[in-house]
């Protein structure tokens, strides 16, 4: 995935895949293209899930500070 693209499309593309796969309309070889493809997707979602979950954290962490002044 050479191309920075967003958590909502990533899951939207990996969702089209699913169905692709899932329709049974694919040869074998278009499937594993697809795993492929799909498996590059759950790392963009899990990065940014990852990513947005430490800001998350820092956020917390900043307004706990506050409570205690």
């Amino acid at each position: 995935m050479a191309n920075k693209i967003s958590f909502e499309q990533a899951c939207q593309d990996l969702q089209n895949i699913i169905n692709k796969i899932e329709s049974g309309e694919v040869t074998l070889e278009q499937a594993t293209e697809l795993f492929e493809q799909g498996k590059e997707l759950i790392k963009v979602c899990y990065d940014s899930l990852t990513k947005t979950k430490g800001k998350l954290t820092e956020i917390k962490q900043s307004l706990d500070k506050l409570e205690e002044i």
